[in-house]
């Protein structure tokens, strides 16, 4: 799905003191589902031309749209490097808050913390799961330390989770249950000779979940190994939103088959079975952007304070029907469709590009 990276070597840098970090949690925690009010999003906007190549400032300008849009509807901060942070401060509207910080490149979903809440007290903690690159396919020096920043930033508690994996790969509902693609995850260019059910058992306390429903995904064909952010996400507690490849010839065409009968048999931790919505990609994309790891889906929406941002690639149909579900299965909340094809260039979306910090109530 994304683009490889340009070998790069550096070292990573050491940002600040970190609070307490254990691999193996005597306590637990809890995921907030992504619809859980926000303290405010995260955006990494670097886009390298030694990965982007001639479009490089089109993705750039392309996540500052990106921010601006967020930040309509909610507290924003902007990671950038600091050669982009005057280019940053001339795109971005004031409101946004900007941190530099080294980067390698924009998918902050995978790179950045996934935040938790401590039982024992209610307070914010980043969960760093160890960003190794998807695999070790592309270099990830800077990319690695962008969790541990965050975290920082966040006035969180840094955790380890003792495990590798990137946010991309896991989907909660908030009240018990997780998706995850066992393709991703249970995989040994993330965490060799590991089995499922070890794997299980280390992150139902960490995320709060007393069910993981594993789905198949499809290891090799794209450089996440079928991230469950691609196939699957939860639009609430017993409501999953996921995506159909109709193209007999798409390698996805048999997977998404394949996930939805399981979905549509699945009953989540509470024994609910679950409703399983459809939402099927657009039949053609603009030409202008449009590359070999283009992501033409419309299941990389967001969640934020009052909107839902998704995209649209200029199937008038496809574009409209996509933002009829999503405004069916989230009413309380705009539903703003945004062109972001020079990201989708590069494999990715707008779930991949954003990263949420949930609001904790009591902090």
């Amino acid at each position: 799905m994304f683009k490889a990276l340009a070998l790069i070597t550096s070292a990573v840098a050491i940002i600040g003191a970190t609070m307490a970090i254990t691999s193996t949690p005597a306590e637990t925690y809890s995921m907030p589902d992504e619809s859980h009010p926000h303290e405010r999003t995260w955006i990494a906007m670097r886009a390298d031309e030694e990965i982007w190549g001639d479009v490089a400032d089109d993705v750039f300008k392309n996540l500052a749209k990106l921010a601006n849009k967020i930040s309509e509807y909610e507290p924003v901060t902007v990671l950038v490097t600091a050669e982009d942070k005057a280019q940053a401060e001339e795109l971005l509207d004031d409101s946004i808050r900007i941190e530099v910080t080294q980067l390698d490149d924009l998918w902050i979903r995978d790179t950045g913390p996934t935040f938790v809440k401590r039982a024992s007290d209610g307070h914010l903690v980043g969960l760093d799961s160890n960003f190794n690159g998807w695999g070790k396919k592309q270099t990830h020096d800077h990319d690695a330390g962008v969790a541990e920043f965050v975290t920082i930033k966040a006035d969180a508690v840094h955790l380890d989770s003792g495990l590798v994996l990137e946010g991309g790969g896991v989907e909660v509902d908030g009240d018990g249950t997780a998706i995850i693609a066992e393709s991703c995850v249970v995989n040994k260019n993330r965490n060799p000779g590991m089995t499922r059910a070890q794997i299980e058992a280390k992150l139902k306390p960490l995320l709060g979940v007393k069910k993981i429903i594993w789905i198949p995904g499809i290891k090799g064909k794209d450089i996440t190994d079928g991230h469950t952010d691609f196939y699957a996400r939860f639009a609430g507690p017993g409501v999953v939103v996921a995506s159909y490849e109709p193209d007999p010839g798409s390698f996805d065409h048999a997977v998404t088959k394949k996930h939805l009968a399981i979905l549509k048999q699945a009953t989540d931790a509470k024994g609910r079975k679950l409703k399983v919505v459809t939402l099927q990609g657009p039949t053609k994309v603009r030409k202008t952007f449009e590359s070999e790891e283009f992501a033409a889906g419309y299941i990389g929406y967001y969640v934020g304070n009052g909107a839902v941002f998704m995209q649209e690639f200029g199937d008038k149909k496809a574009d409209s029907a996509a933002k009829a579900t999503l405004a069916k299965l989230f009413p309380d909340r705009d539903i703003v469709q945004l062109n972001m094809d020079p990201v989708a260039s590069g494999g990715g979306s707008i779930h991949c590009a954003t990263q949420q910090q949930p609001k904790m109530s009591d902090h």
